[in-house]
């Protein structure tokens, strides 16, 4: 799928410009091939050395946790890597869940027990997802089940094996498992249990450690995805 894709194409090949680029920032485009939709990362419109260090960077560790995570239900499928600077990934059709807190939207517990299952499938691949509480990351899908998107910051176990590393990975996982609890008080309030709550209140003085070394890291990855 998508074999004859070519980035000088997309301007005339794309269905829509999701996302205009920027100089950190990579244009999203929308394209269709027999019938199939997928969205396209593209850091090809981006600054010559953002785009070659940066761009290829992420290209390759997005990609490289698509990968690890395909065939997942909730995790979008890679099609393709362009030239080491675009992804062609499965386009996930519905609202995200910043956009149905705008909208004053509720939802139901059964969400939230198959978000938390989906994160405990993709972190037994050794994956954490590391910028899951930003609500755009979250989508409902047509079928009402959650989709997790934008996998540029996420990390794998395998490069955090010398100590102190495999803690601040586990943070990580904690991280976004506790994100499930932020969006269920947000929009299942009444079906947090007192047990996720004191975790989610809970900060040990080595936690609080590691997540100072955690915010490190994440604003790092934050920075240049």
């Amino acid at each position: 799928m998508f074999e004859s894709l070519k980035l000088a194409d997309l301007p005339q090949r794309h269905i829509a410009l999701l996302r205009e680029p920027t100089r950190t920032r990579p244009a999203v485009w929308l394209i269709e091939e027999r019938g199939v939709q997928a969205v396209v990362k593209d850091f090809s419109a981006n600054h010559f050395l953002y785009r070659t260090i940066v761009g290829r960077f992420l290209v390759w560790r997005e990609g490289k946790a698509l990968r690890r995570l395909r065939g997942i239900k909730g995790i979008p499928n890679l099609f393709k890597v362009v030239d080491g600077i675009a992804l062609v990934m499965e386009e996930i059709p519905g609202k995200n869940l910043e956009e149905l807190g705008r909208e004053g939207k509720r939802l139901p517990p059964r969400f939230f027990d198959d978000l938390a299952a989906l994160v405990d499938r993709f972190h037994r691949r050794g994956i954490a997802h590391c910028d899951l509480k930003r609500a755009p990351n979250t989508l409902v899908g047509p079928d009402g089940a959650p989709y997790i998107i934008d996998w540029g910051a996420s990390i794998c176990e395998t490069e955090f094996r010398l100590f102190p590393l495999p803690l601040v990975f586990r943070r990580f996982q904690l991280d976004d498992r506790l994100a499930v609890t932020k969006f269920k008080l947000r929009h299942c309030p009444e079906a947090v249990s007192h047990a996720e709550l004191t975790r989610y209140q809970h900060r040990s003085r080595m936690e609080t450690l590691i997540r100072r070394v955690r915010d490190r890291l994440r604003e790092w990855l934050q920075k240049i995805a």
